[in-house]
């Protein structure tokens, strides 16, 4: 008997009413009511419930376009409209992002119904996502439909923010689509406590990058829940392609997700062909693509992991008649819009690009994804095959792997462990810090670019490492950055509307903004010291002007703050041991990084069906049961991919010296190792050693084997770089 049964099964077919009789009371009037308003509940329950499922099918056919809902779309749709938070975990292009825009469109009907908010208006749901591309296309196909949405990123303009805050404001917009970094915008956090209707759903997009576990863990996106906090948002969905078990179980902990509202669906495709090729050297790889290629014509994704390398074989592909062009990151933003529309368009045939190209792109007739770079884990590969044969129709996915593509990801994972003495002075810095005094306690407000370069450590490391002080050690925590810099040039109507503004706002930016030749300077920090008034409401009076088009609002110079939560490690020996602990920390990571590259490997080359061992990997299986899906590589040839072992180089000796000649650094041996092995680092770019030779030099020996046998050097330098490459 559970928990919640009546246990009458127990008792047959006995009569229970003889079993109480002399005890029953007869039934009142009350009772009567009370049975009445319980009856009617459930039919109302029942009724709401098939209204829900109702309205959600007539838009998915009105408004999208679809006849019938796929894999568990319509039950997590049906959660969300019924007030529950809710995981998604569907394989790329499986349609996650019906699961928030349905909603988003079925709140206003859905209100009607339940007439309980006529007087709010039916608020919008906020969609985060890292993707500029997505994002875009996103929003330009919900505008094709006639449904109202925006995006707020870095490529609008003036005139574009000012109608997205026109019809926030109005009550006009259903969705908005917005970057996690727009999350530590105070501004942005202010507007959003106070939009008309409030914020009904925040969707997650790229949900995994949450969980410090998974394979792009992002700093940025522990921020999500505490903003879903802040503005009181209704309801939480979170989305991803990318979760294990054990990613999937931090996301549900942090956005309090039951189990039972988590749904997964396998990421096995049957029109996929899953292919891989091993060949000696890099050098061998290209006489293969271009016969695949010719073999295989269509539209075509080539994954590389370096822009040079996509810049460079987009140009050897042109070379040999294919019809090519490289997408990377350091493009400008119009090219690779422009990029992006012709490929969609089967204006350009082939793209040559770095992970970031296709993310939240649905072009249903790609007929190719191929490999030439070592993806850096087996979720990004799994993502990125995704891509292929949304149609339904056969497509091929090839990877070539030789040994040498592992040192791509071996730069990456070694670049982002510092060195112990690196992380020493950085923790020695932060705990000595001067705080303030804030309306949230004691803070204390730093720049992580300064501090990574002075320290040498690269961006991603030094947020996960604040992360972890305030997750792991309790010391810290982020709470919204501000921004230093205010600035604003005064539109016509400025003078008159600011001059007769009455609130303490108003009159304390009229009274201490500071024109200059064309912009208005406002040291917010000394008007908030100086009146009393509290720095939120300075900032909402601000972005209200800019919003009205009062002002043009400028802002920069953004701090991280950090509430210190007790008393901060001070001592030699406090340090030493927070230090410690936090090493093994990043080694682990470390150590994790190159695992997860590994597991690719190992996924490839593996004596295992290539579709089994990726639907292994997220906790599934194949359809029915199946051990084999009779259409990747090992199941055509029935034998594994061999890779050809990585040659071991013997030392060079000169190369040692000359590197210890050209680098006068001798406080960190680990720094020596990264120019040694070509990793670059805050420290490598300020004294210009990626610029050198010697940079790199070592990049074919093995970063943590001893590659030096001799006698080490009484002068102790060799035995710095011998110890860096230990």
């Amino acid at each position: 008997m559970s928990d919640y049964d009546s246990g009458d099964e127990l008792l047959g077919s006995i009569n229970v009413d003889t079993l109480i009789s002399g005890m029953k009371r007869s039934r009142s009037p009350d009772d009567e009511q009370s049975v009445r308003e319980t009856k009617l509940a459930k039919h109302s329950e029942v009724q709401d419930h098939e209204y829900i499922g109702n309205i959600s099918k007539k838009i998915l056919k009105d408004d999208f376009g679809y006849d019938d809902f796929r894999h568990e779309q319509f039950s997590a749709i049906k959660n969300i409209l019924q007030g529950e938070n809710v995981l998604v975990v569907f394989p790329t292009g499986a349609g996650k992002s019906l699961c928030y825009q349905i909603p988003a469109v079925a709140f206003e009907k859905i209100d009607a119904l339940r007439n309980d908010r006529h007087d709010l208006g039916p608020g919008i749901t906020i969609v985060v996502s890292p993707l500029i591309a997505l994002m875009k296309d996103q929003v330009d196909a919900l505008l094709r439909r006639r449904i109202s949405a925006a995006c707020l990123d870095s490529t609008k303009t003036y005139e574009q923010n000012q109608q997205i805050n026109t019809d926030l404001r109005e009550g006009r917009l259903r969705l908005l689509y917005c970057a996690p970094e727009r999350l530590n915008n105070e501004g942005f956090v202010e507007n959003m406590k106070h939009v008309s209707g409030g914020v009904r759903l925040v969707a997650v997009d790229e949900a995994h990058c949450i969980s410090e576990w998974g394979h792009s863990f992002r700093p940025d996106y522990l921020k999500v829940a505490r903003f879903v906090d802040e503005i009181k948002a209704e309801k939480v969905i979170c989305l991803t392609a990318t979760a294990t078990p054990r990613v999937a179980e931090d996301v549900a902990k942090a956005f309090h997700i039951k189990q039972s509202n988590i749904f997964r669906s396998s990421p096995y495709r049957p029109n996929l062909q899953l292919l891989a090729e091993s060949v000696p050297t890099k050098q061998d790889k290209y006489p293969k693509m271009f016969q695949f290629l010719r073999n295989h014509p269509g539209p075509t994704l080539v994954y590389v992991t370096l822009q040079k390398q996509a810049e460079l074989l987009a140009d050897d592909l042109k070379d040999q008649g294919f019809d090519a062009v490289a997408f990377h990151a350091g493009l400008k933003t119009e090219a690779k819009t422009l990029i992006q529309d012709d490929f969609m368009a089967n204006k350009v045939t082939i793209v040559v690009a770095t992970i970031a190209f296709g993310m939240g792109i649905d072009k249903p007739d790609i007929r190719n994804i191929l490999h030439f770079d070592l993806s850096g884990t087996v979720e990004e590969y799994s993502q990125q095959i995704g891509r292929a044969g949304r149609d339904g129709k056969i497509s091929h996915c090839m990877f070539y792997i030789c040994p040498d593509d592992f040192y791509i990801r071996e730069n990456f994972a070694r670049g982002d462990l510092p060195s112990r003495q690196s992380l020493r002075q950085l923790l020695h810095h932060l705990f000595h810090m001067e705080t303030t005094q804030a309306a949230e306690g004691e803070v204390i407000k730093l720049n992580q670019t300064a501090l990574g370069r002075e320290y040498d450590m690269r961006a991603s490391p030094l947020a996960i490492l604040l992360a972890t002080l305030e997750l792991h050690f309790g010391l810290l925590r982020a709470i919204t950055p501000e921004y230093g810099s205010y600035q604003f040039e005064a539109m016509s109507t400025y003078y008159h509307i600011a001059h007769a503004d009455k609130s303490q706002e108003g009159k304390a930016i009229f009274k201490h903004a500071i024109k200059a030749k064309k912009w208005y300077n406002l040291d917010i920090n000394f008007v908030v010291s100086s009146s009393g008034l509290l720095r939120a409401d300075l900032v909402r009076k601000l972005n209200e002007y800019h919003d009205k088009g009062i002002i043009m609002l400028k802002v920069g110079g953004v701090e991280n703050r950090y509430k210190v939560l007790k008393k901060l490690p001070n001592t030699p020996y406090q340090i030493d041991a927070i230090t410690d602990k936090l090493f093994v920390d990043m080694e682990t990571r470390e150590e994790e990084a190159l695992k997860r590259t590994q597991q690719v490997i190992d996924l490839i080359t593996g004596d295992k069906c290539f579709a089994l061992a990726l639907a292994e990997h997220f906790g599934m299986g194949l359809p029915d049961e199946k051990t084999k899906c009779g259409h990747c590589t090992h199941c055509f040839t029935g034998k594994r991919v061999i890779l050809p072992p990585r040659p071991s180089l013997p030392a060079d000796m000169d190369t040692i010296r000359r590197v210890l000649a050209a680098c006068r650094v001798r406080d960190d041996p680990r720094f020596l190792a990264r120019v040694a092995f070509g990793i670059k680092s805050p420290r490598v770019l300020q004294l210009k050693l990626h610029q050198k030779e010697i940079f790199g030099s070592l990049v074919e020996h093995d970063f943590k084997v001893p590659i030096i046998n001799e006698p080490i050097l009484s002068n102790g330098l060799t035995n710095a770089l011998w110890y860096s490459l230990c």
